[in-house]
């Protein structure tokens, strides 16, 4: 059996209210947080009187809530930006890779035999259109002439000349006029044709698999046509030529190289590197530091940057592949690949053209404050050109790529991808349709290139200003020609003449390197503070209070629900139990609802205090203390006679 005090504690737990952490539903819980918190508004719409004051109270409450989530949420994002900072310093700078090529890539008089094809056709097609003839006179040919020449690859893609805008051309080949469709894509439709609407020149694609899929290609301009209508047919062609024997078609270092000093003193072919592009041939790079060694320089000025005279020969340049004559050259690292044909810069002939170069270094934070990239490792793109990440690298990769996924084959001007061989007719007839399909595609951002690749986090930039100078002067022309006539006479067996020669000098304009970098502009000591200051400016609150909150509207608010429906589950398992053995419910069933809280564990023994703040029951009233029996209060004297001096008092 329980002890008497036992079981007046007993009852007590189980019907005192409880309250604090342990009440038993989430209102209580609030109350009780309410009244206790260290955060005044809180308590004040508890203990307050009047319902407007209440409301008040509450408006005020809700408010400072307000303004303290969206001023944090500010400061969460000022944490992830960055400030930018400028560094200015004088020093020794490295001196970069300079790579130069002849704008036009293939030696003429070495191509003929490839394209003498190709140059009948666009010869025939000058002829046509605005009748332009090599001979003394103008020799129309007849169509079966022209089909006897032409192979069929010519046959499938020929020009073709619009009328009036419509879908009505003329065919280059047969002369007859053919409607033709597809849909119509105007590749230079910002230049402003002034001429008749007759002079709309263009070229047919279709797909090989399917002859109804084609599309149309026109330009306003017939330069334009002619020249994109023979790139397409020239890439065709050297694709099927292999590197070696390119290579020797191209320039060599003697054959484009005349002079060359650097910071001052004399360099020679020795100090170039050769690397072969697809669009522009042989190149030479300058201070390539392939063998370990890169160049620098503590001096600046024109002087002691490096000077070149270029032979560029424009008797062999090929007419309908350029229309310009000079060099390209590109100034750039030498983790870096040179792409020329993006951001080169052209050189012209019969000038001196000075570059003067200011040194950049740039450094960016990755994530979160931007979406740049360290290595590019973290790029699903495979990097083709062997060289450091770059923005340029990672498009085009992810372009060759999509190619050799769509066409089966590579795209001429990129390098090749592992497994991969580039596109020709024989092989792949139906590569050009899907080229200029998928490269529409790539420039509407359609291909998810730009989507994937990123700017990378570190680059260097050298940031170029470019002067013009006539050269050679007219009275210097005449010995200077003879004398570099006379220094190459081993490998130019004519005069030079000025149009063939280019004079390019590269240097540091100063020796100050500026170096712009990120930094955070907040750090998390900074963070924290400015927390801890709106909390304290609203709701007088700090971490502390931060705590009771969490513990109170998560840790407590979770265990009542759960405590709650344990006992939901219990009672109903209980009564379950009940109704299956027909047993009546309970009275201790009956106690226990109500304000029962079994978790509590207090063994402390009921005070009076306590006692008197039990309820009284309102069914099955306990026994309580009967009234006292007031006829009790009669004395009964245990003498059985009365004492004389009581008796004398009695009678006075």
């Amino acid at each position: 059996a329980m002890a008497p005090g036992k079981k007046i504690t007993a009852r007590i737990k189980r019907t005192l209210p409880v309250k604090g952490p342990q009440a038993p539903t989430l209102s209580e819980l609030m109350r009780w947080y309410c009244l206790n918190t260290n955060t005044h508004g809180c308590r004040r719409i508890v203990v307050s009187r009047g319902r407007l004051r209440r409301f008040i109270w509450i408006l005020l409450t809700l408010s400072a809530v307000g303004l303290i989530l969206w001023q944090c949420a500010e400061l969460l994002m000022n944490y992830y930006s960055a400030s930018v900072s400028v560094t200015v310093q004088f020093q020794k700078l490295p001196f970069p890779a300079v790579t130069i090529c002849n704008i036009n890539p293939y030696k003429y008089s070495s191509m003929k035999d490839y394209l003498s094809e190709l140059d009948k056709e666009t010869k025939k097609a000058l002829e046509t259109f605005y009748g332009f003839s090599e001979g003394k006179s103008k020799v129309r040919r007849s169509v079966d002439e022209w089909n006897s020449t032409g192979s069929d690859f010519f046959k499938q893609i020929p020009l073709l000349k619009f009328e009036d805008l419509s879908k009505t051309a003329t065919d280059l080949r047969s002369g007859q006029k053919r409607k033709i469709e597809g849909s119509v894509f105007h590749k230079d439709s910002s230049i402003v044709n002034s001429g008749d609407s007759n002079d709309i020149i263009g070229f047919q694609l279709c797909d090989a698999n399917n002859s109804s899929e084609c599309a149309l290609y026109t330009f306003s301009s017939g330069v334009n046509a002619i020249q994109e209508w023979y790139k397409l047919h020239y890439m065709n062609i050297m694709a099927q030529i292999p590197l070696e024997t390119k290579e020797k078609l191209s320039y060599s270092a003697d054959d484009l190289l005349l002079t060359c000093f650097f910071d001052g003193l004399s360099c020679d072919k020795r100090h170039f590197t050769r690397f072969h592009h697809p669009l522009h041939g042989n190149c030479y790079t300058f201070n390539s530091g392939e063998n370990g060694t890169i160049l620098s320089t503590s001096t600046g000025g024109s002087e002691y940057g490096l000077q070149v005279v270029l032979y560029i020969d424009e008797a062999d340049y090929n007419p309908f592949l350029v229309t310009s004559t000079g060099a390209k050259i590109i100034v750039h690292d030498q983790n870096e690949y040179p792409f020329i044909e993006d951001i080169g810069t052209e050189i012209e002939t019969a000038a001196a053209t000075s570059i003067g170069m200011h040194f950049t270094r740039s450094r960016k934070l990755s994530k979160p404050y931007s979406d740049c990239t360290e290595t590019g490792a973290d790029i699903p793109v495979e990097n083709l050109y062997n060289k450091s990440y770059s923005l340029q690298i990672c498009l085009h990769s992810c372009f060759q790529k999509a190619m050799v996924d769509s066409c089966g084959c590579a795209q001429y001007a990129q390098p090749l991808p592992a497994g991969a061989e580039y596109c020709n007719y024989k092989k792949n007839p139906n590569w050009m349709y899907c080229y200029y399909r998928l490269h529409e595609k790539f420039v509407k951002e359609q291909l998810g290139c730009q989507q994937i690749c990123k700017d990378a986090c570190s680059f260097k930039e050298w940031a170029l200003t470019t002067s013009i100078a006539q050269w050679p002067s007219t009275v210097s022309e005449d010995w200077m020609l003879r004398v570099l006539s006379w220094d190459k006479g081993q490998k130019i067996n004519k005069k030079l003449n000025k149009t063939d020669l280019a004079n390019l000098m590269v240097f540091y304009k100063d020796l100050n390197e500026r170096f712009i970098s990120e930094n955070p502009a907040n750090t998390l000591v900074i963070l924290l503070s400015n927390f801890g200051g709106q909390l304290g400016l609203w709701m007088s609150c700090s971490v502390v209070c931060v705590i009771e909150i969490v513990e109170v509207f998560f840790i407590d608010s979770l265990s009542i629900v759960m405590r709650r429906q344990w006992q939901k589950a219990k009672k109903w398992w209980n009564d379950r139990k009940r109704d299956q053995l027909g047993k009546p419910p309970q009275a201790s069933d009956l106690e226990r609802q109500g304000h029962d809280n079994p978790v509590c564990i207090d063994e402390d023994l009921p005070t009076f205090n306590t006692a008197l703040r039990l309820p009284l029951p309102q069914d099955n009233p306990l026994p309580r203390t009967p009234p006292p029996n007031y006829s009790t209060l009669r004395l009964e004297t245990a003498f059985t006679e009365q004492l004389p001096d009581t008796l004398e008092v009695g009678q006075h």
